[in-house]
């Protein structure tokens, strides 16, 4: 009986134990990117709705702002950040190259990056590029849609001359006449169009990637409770978006000091509609899989598919949003 007992006590001694095992105590403050690329962040942070839910369990919120992708993900990996705003090819090329992140939610889908000629500017194809300048900021949706454009003209990345620049600098650059093109993002890139009179030479719907928060696998594992939260304000965030078109615009020209028809006409390209990751998303991501190998932006080798998989993680999202999903696109 005695033996019985102590079995039964160690049983439940154990049980006890292994969740705490992965599930961490949630953290005295939360720490979140914000950008002017994903417009719903910019709701999240001046409305307060995660400081508003976050309060009662006397959990802070920290907001650190990203200039792009690539300044998203050096945060999440580098420790600064618990969530990251990026673009989902980037967020790919991150995982494809060790970075152990997971992503969550999709915030948007936005035709966020086109690439931008000057306004006088002879270039009338993606072919007469070959030779030319090209700002881009490396490792973002921009600097992939290039690449991508390219490959669709028969060209590589040899054939240009990429200038590497954060995105504001590309599109000083392209005004200044020191590039001949640049892969812009909104709301830079709409500021350009009305602003300078610059010109989308090119423009391909299906070469954006979507807009996506991500953690890393250590945060996935040890707080889905607080991830579930964020996702939820962030559901708030979107469901706001959609009903306040205007007052959206305007917070954006607010926030990133823009003429409110630049907000609007980077807005007209976001689609808020989708927000649970599935098979549409897991199948755009992975028919960008080819240009990443073939420009050697991953190890030879990679298998960019299986990466896609192990990324998308929709189940926290699918709890919140109510969404039955089956992961997909295999």
């Amino acid at each position: 009986m005695k033996k019985n007992a102590l079995r039964v006590g160690l049983a439940a001694l154990f049980a006890a134990w292994l969740p705490a095992a992965v599930h961490a105590a949630p953290p005295k403050e939360v720490r979140l990117d914000y950008a002017y690329y994903a417009p719903t962040s910019l709701v999240l942070k001046q409305q307060g709705l995660l400081e508003k839910a976050l309060a009662p369990q006397g959990i802070a919120v920290k907001w650190v702002f990203s200039q792009g992708s690539n300044r998203s993900l050096e945060y999440l990996n580098g420790g600064s950040t618990d969530f990251a705003s990026t673009a989902g090819l980037a967020a790919v090329l991150s995982r494809a190259n060790g970075a152990p992140i997971n992503t969550v939610y999709v915030a948007s889908r936005p035709e966020w990056t086109a690439l931008v000629v000057p306004k006088d500017s002879p270039i009338q194809s993606l072919a007469d590029l070959k030779g030319k300048k090209v700002a881009a900021t490396k490792g973002t949706d921009p600097f992939l849609f290039l690449l991508q454009s390219l490959q669709k003209a028969g060209l590589d990345k040899n054939d240009v001359e990429i200038v590497h620049l954060q995105h504001p600098d590309g599109r000083v650059a392209l005004e200044r006449g020191d590039v001949q093109a640049w892969a812009g993002l909104d709301p830079l890139m709409a500021a350009s169009e009305l602003q300078a009179g610059s010109r989308l030479l090119y423009r391909n719907r299906d070469f954006n990637s979507y807009s996506v928060l991500s953690v890393t696998e250590t945060f996935a594992k040890q707080q889905p409770e607080l991830i579930k939260q964020v996702i939820a304000a962030y559901e708030q965030a979107r469901q706001w978006a959609i009903a306040n078109p205007d007052a959206l615009a305007q917070l954006l020209a607010d926030e990133a000091k823009l003429p409110l028809e630049v907000a609007k006409l980077q807005l007209s390209r976001t689609d808020f509609s989708n927000p649970q990751p599935g098979a549409e998303h897991i199948k755009a991501l992975k028919a960008a899989a080819p240009i990443l190998l073939d420009e050697q932006l991953v190890r030879p080798g990679t298998d960019v598919a299986q990466v896609v998989d192990q990324l998308i993680q929709p189940q926290l999202a699918a709890q919140v949003i109510g969404q039955n999903v089956a992961k997909a696109g295999n």
